[in-house]
């Protein structure tokens, strides 16, 4: 029978209980303790803030919601005499960014912003991922263009994008007045009056502060700032807008026929020095500047310089005049060479010996007769001449890069110097120069500063310029200047003169040409020639100058036949236009031979 092992003692209940759960105080005070010290570190964050320093902190997350946006400032017009523009400011739009919200969608929005305006991508990427709350992501922007990106990135789900009031400049002449007015790239000023007049027309920018919440939006009654933007100035100039239309029609035309390498055309008025159009071709459309090469963008009327050939001579001939070394019928034999030092100088035509009169050198353009009348004066006396003439210095106009042009210093002046430019070579000048040289024949010997801005304003270098500030000087006596009007008339006589399609119907004109040797690489040869005409009208009133310039023609022909077709248009336009009636006196009738 199998042995019983007796009964195993069991533990009581609450025992076994006690053994599988621990100790309920134990338990407790654990818990305590923890909860203890996460509320110790609540305290301390909350002392931190509310007892040690609660306006860093304040400020410390206002500024991490702040907001600094540029509100740009309008730039100043710019008008033709008449108030039209030629340069203006039009709405526009920038696009902006907060780039808080941007962050987690930079790549793809990067992606439409280059697509649709096209922006530099990797450029956009970095803003839209950038610090702070604003970014700029593409500046003047068209209205229309502007509001159908935003909508479009923001109906494809993208937050954070919005648009800011943000001025286009825009010229609404396009070409008109081009190489004077200059044009504008991103808030940069490129050449001309925009950037010689800068700081006038810019203005200043203001900027408006606020707080943004979450979502991007303002809060609404948090703290802001406000600096509004001061506008530029506007610019009035003296260009008639409608003429210059015509004029750089005429010279686009003319350049063309001449096969040249380009023309310069300026119409002045005689009285004032008020420059009504200045042109250049060829020109650029202001409105898309980088469609046409940077050597069109500038003014060669005011940059470029050449030698004025022949045109020269009636500055010779008004020094001559009024320190009475000749008179208009003064007889010079004119051979047909002359040998001044070891160089033989000729005239543009062959001939043996001539008996001129001093209307008929200057009537034919003799260089010989010419240098044998300037042996009256001295070179220091002609040199003193050309500089009262404006020769050497600038205009005054205040535009950027204006050339002062190179009139030699006085121990330059050998006799051969003299000689040279006595007709108009060894001399350079710029288009504005030379017109308002002989602008000053043709009011009565008296010089006035050519003005491009009416009444005045301030260039960015300091100069206060402008048709209310233009100073004038006497340069030659009254007397003089009429004499050599009169000898100018008879440059334009279909027997007597070189110039006869220069001629305006119906009214007395004085005019002279200009063929010059073009200089290149120190030298002369092979380098073409500038031609160009230069007068005024009516001859015994004159009311307006025209010079007209074609570089290097190839067209066979000189300053008459090729630069005086182009004057007579221009001056009878300008006549018609402002309603100037013939004198009806008769002309000039000098002799020329005897």
């Amino acid at each position: 029978m199998p042995t019983l092992s007796p009964p195993r003692q069991q533990r009581p209940l609450t025992t076994a209980l006690v053994g599988r759960r621990g100790r309920p105080h134990r338990r407790l005070w654990v818990g305590f303790v923890i909860i203890a010290m996460v509320l110790s570190l609540y305290g301390g964050r909350l002392l931190q803030l509310q007892g040690v320093d609660p306006g860093a902190y304040a400020a410390r997350a206002a500024a991490e919601s702040r907001v600094t946006v540029p509100l740009p400032a309008r730039r100043g017009e710019i008008l033709d005499r008449f108030g039209e523009p030629l340069a203006t400011s039009v709405d526009g739009l920038a696009i902006a960014a907060d780039p808080a919200l941007t962050k987690a969608d930079a790549p793809e929005l990067a992606t439409l912003f280059a697509t649709r305006l096209n922006v530099d991508y990797f450029t956009v990427l970095e803003r839209l991922r950038g610090a702070g709350r604003f970014a700029f992501v593409a500046r003047q922007v068209p209205a229309t263009l502007a509001n159908d990106v935003v909508r479009e990135a923001k109906e494809a789900g993208y937050v954070g994008i919005y648009t800011e009031v943000d001025p286009v400049r825009d010229y609404p002449a396009h070409d008109v007045a081009a190489n004077v007015v200059g044009f504008m790239g991103q808030d940069q000023a490129y050449g001309g009056l925009e950037l010689a007049f800068n700081d006038w027309l810019s203005g200043t920018n203001g900027e408006e502060e606020f707080v943004l919440v979450s979502g991007g939006n303002r809060l609404p009654l948090g703290e802001s700032s406000l600096t509004e933007p001061l506008d530029g100035k506007d610019l009035t100039l003296t260009i008639d807008r409608d003429l210059q239309w015509y004029t750089q029609r005429v010279l686009r035309s003319s350049v063309l026929d001449a096969r040249a390498d380009s023309g310069i055309a300026v119409i002045m008025d005689t009285r004032t020095g008020e420059v009504l159009s200045f042109a250049d071709y060829p020109t650029f459309d202001a409105a898309a500047p980088d469609l046409s090469p940077a050597r069109d963008r500038g003014s060669r009327g005011l940059s470029n310089v050449y030698e004025p050939g022949s045109v020269q001579k009636v500055l010779t001939l008004a020094a001559l005049l009024d320190a009475r070394k000749v008179s208009p019928r003064t007889k010079i034999r004119v051979p047909g060479t002359l040998t001044r030092s070891d160089r033989v100088l000729n005239d543009w035509w062959d001939h043996g010996s001539l008996r001129l009169t001093m209307a008929g050198v200057i009537a034919k353009s003799s260089n010989i007769g010419t240098v044998l009348a300037a042996d009256q004066l001295t070179g220091a006396q002609l040199r003193r001449y050309l500089l009262r003439f404006g020769l050497g210095t600038r205009s005054g106009s205040g535009v950027w890069k204006e050339s002062s042009g190179i009139l030699p210093s006085r121990p330059e002046w050998t006799q051969l110097t003299k000689d040279r430019i006595a007709f108009g070579q060894s001399v350079s000048v710029n288009a504005l120069q030379m017109a308002a040289a002989v602008n000053t024949i043709a009011n009565g010997g008296v010089r006035v500063e050519p003005s491009l801005v009416r009444g005045t304003a301030t260039t960015d270098a300091g100069s206060t310029v402008g048709t209310g500030v233009a100073g004038s000087q006497r340069v030659v006596s009254a007397r003089a200047a009429t004499q050599a009007a009169k000898v100018m008339e008879r440059v334009l006589d279909p027997v007597a003169g070189v110039a006869p399609g220069a001629a305006v119907p119906g009214y007395r004109v004085a005019g002279k040409t200009g063929t010059a040797q073009r200089v290149a690489n120190g030298t002369y040869a092979g380098n073409g020639t500038v031609v160009s005409f230069a007068g005024f009208a009516p001859a015994d009133d004159p009311r307006f100058t025209v010079y007209v310039v074609l570089n290097r023609p190839r067209t066979a022909g000189g300053g008459g036949s090729l630069a005086g077709p182009v004057f007579s248009k221009l001056m009878s336009h300008v006549l018609l236009r402002y309603g100037v009636p013939p004198t009806g006196t008769p002309a000039s009738r000098l002799p020329v031979e005897w």
